[in-house]
C-alpha cells in the first residue's frame, strides 16, 4: 500500500435513532404484510400452500417476538441511562 492509497474509516457515531410512536404496532404490521407476501408469492407460483401456511405465520410470529424483545430491551437501556444521568 502506497502512501496516497490509505484505507478509508467508517463512521458509525450518528445521531441517535428515535423510536416511532407505535414500535410494536408498527413491527407486527411490517411482519404481517411480510408473511401475507410469502403466502402471496407461494399462491402466484404455485408452490406448496399447505406449507406456506404454516410456515409464514410461525415467522410472523418469531420475527414480531424477536422485535419486540429488542425493543424492551432498548427502554431498559434507555431507563436506566437516564436513571444514572439524573443520580449524577
Amino acid at each position: 500500500m502506497t502512501e496516497t492509497t490509505k484505507k478509508k474509516r467508517l463512521r458509525w457515531g450518528g445521531s441517535p435513532r428515535r423510536l416511532p410512536a407505535h414500535p410494536y404496532r408498527d413491527s407486527a404490521i411490517v411482519y404481517g404484510i411480510l408473511a401475507a407476501v410469502v403466502i402471496g408469492a407461494t399462491a402466484l407460483t404455485d408452490g406448496n400452500l399447505a406449507a406456506a401456511l404454516i410456515i409464514a405465520p410461525l415467522l410472523f410470529v418469531v420475527a414480531t417476538a424477536y422485535s419486540w424483545w429488542r425493543l424492551r430491551q432498548r427502554e431498559r437501556e434507555e431507563e436506566r441511562a437516564r436513571e444514572e444521568e439524573s443520580a449524577g
